[in-house]
């Protein structure tokens, strides 16, 4: 049995720690008032910053009362109007500040999510498949697993509490016609995006998500002290069922937790988009576990066989996701159609570093690394290409809620970093304290010798 080191453990309560702490200081830092927003973008405006177009509070009063004395009547009203849209933009900016730890903490909670998400389809396929070079791995894959239910409760709970800070269709009166926050495209999908149906939809994914991990991992620790293949034969077909819930239920959960912070826009193609990106980060996690524990001297029925498997796959699939990221991107940005194109053109504006330094970390870097079978076998090396590989999902995550909540007032900065340290401590909790519940090798298993015995 796996015991948790009293050091591994403390690192992670310190994780959450120093996590909830940045939160706090993120949540209580981002209420700015009226003229503290409006001195922000002043300053912007007079250091040539992203806001250099916009004309100060004073400067614009200033202009309706000059134009008072000396055009008349007319152009005061018009100055008028400028100001009342200046205003409206510093609320608008106001606004977007306040999101902002909303977005970072729910960035890092749903990635932390996935990645538990991720692991449980890798495993119901090696189950479905009668993989026989996996199964040394099934504790490992069940001790990550385990962060999925607390991981997707708080993902709800985020949003819950977050309303309109992350998602614009729920502010008061978007489906209400004549009110001025009245939206004809929000009101029209008012049937599925309503915070009830939203909710109740998110309870019924993340409940057979995790119904299907609690019966999987029971059978999985019955079949150790089985004496016939019953279990196995149980596992084998709630395996096959799941993916088919599964393959639903993320498309779903992907228009729902994610693309639905920008209503206006949609891609038929995200479903799948987030299931490579949540795939690959699951798979990237089962090595840097497993390579963990094998330097700790458990797992010693791991060999370099096995590791090089795992990293066949983080090569793969960080190849598959790059293949729908320029599917997604090729097909909006050739057909040109304006409520389309817009998802990727506020990317280029405002988000070009994080956008194209994804490309790179999610393709770039694993295709020049990983490409050699040699170095898939070297543990240091898939750690670093591993660590690379998160980093860049998580700036995909990223790029995929900021642009829509806190636009170009993005930065990753102490409510981004605390929100990673905290999820990443309750992570290893979890994780860590889960691997101490059984065994690390499954005994019953039909064909653990043969994946014991992995070599070519």
């Amino acid at each position: 049995m796996y015991t948790f080191s009293n050091k591994l453990k403390t690192f992670s309560i310190i994780l959450i720690i120093l996590g909830l702490v940045g939160v706090g200081y993120g949540f209580m830092t981002s209420h700015k008032s009226f003229e503290e927003v409006e001195h922000l973008l002043a300053e912007e405006s007079h250091h040539g910053g992203g806001h250099g177009e916009e004309v100060t509070h004073d400067e614009a009063s200033h202009g309706a009362h000059a134009s008072v004395d000396t055009h008349g009547e007319g152009q005061g009203e018009s100055a008028h109007a400028e100001v009342d849209e200046h205003a409206k933009h510093i609320k608008h900016v106001q606004h977007q500040i306040a999101n902002r730890p909303w977005s970072a903490l729910y960035v890092a909670a749903f990635f932390f999510m996935m990645i538990a998400l991720g692991v449980l389809a890798f495993y119901a396929i090696q189950i479905a498949s009668q993989a026989g070079w996996s199964p040394v791995l099934f504790r490992v894959m069940e001790g990550i697993t385990a962060y999925l239910l607390p991981g997707g409760l708080i993902v709800l709970a985020i949003a819950f509490f977050a309303d309109s800070h992350l998602f614009i269709w729920l502010k008061e009166g978007m489906t209400v016609e004549g009110h001025e926050n009245y939206d004809k495209l929000v009101a029209g999908k008012s049937s599925w995006l309503n915070k009830p149906w939203f909710f109740i939809r998110g309870l019924i994914f993340l409940g057979g998500w995790v119904l299907y991990r609690q019966f999987s991992r029971k059978f999985s620790i019955a079949q150790d002290t089985a004496e016939d293949k019953s279990n196995f034969k149980k596992s084998f077909r709630i395996s096959a069922g799941f993916l088919v819930f599964f393959i639903y239920t993320e498309s779903m959960m992907s228009w729902d937790w994610i693309m639905s912070v920008d209503p206006h826009w949609f891609s038929t193609l995200f479903g799948w988009y987030v299931f490579a990106s949540m795939f690959v980060s699951g798979i990237t996690v089962i090595a840097l576990i497993t390579i963990y524990l094998k330097s700790k001297g458990v797992l010693e029925f791991v060999n370099e066989n096995h590791l090089h498997d795992v990293a066949k796959f983080m090569f793969a699939f960080s190849i598959f996701w790059t293949y729908l990221w320029f599917s997604q991107f090729m097909l909006i940005w050739y057909s040109n159609i304006p409520e389309e194109v817009t998802y990727f053109v506020t990317r280029f504006e405002d988000y070009q570093l994080p956008f194209l330094g994804m490309v790179v970390m999610n393709f770039v870097f694993p295709i020049l690394m990983l490409m050699n079978a040699d170095y898939k076998r070297i543990p240091w090396f898939v750690v670093m290409a591993g660590l690379v590989i998160l980093f860049g999902h998580y700036i995909d995550i990223f790029n995929m809620i900021m642009p829509a909540t806190v636009g170009d007032r993005w930065f990753i900065g102490i409510p981004e970093i605390s929100s990673v340290l905290l999820f990443a401590g309750l992570f290893i909790f979890v994780v860590f304290t889960a691997l101490t519940k059984a065994p690390l090798l499954v005994k019953g298993y039909p064909f653990r010798k043969e994946s014991e015995d992995f070599h070519y």
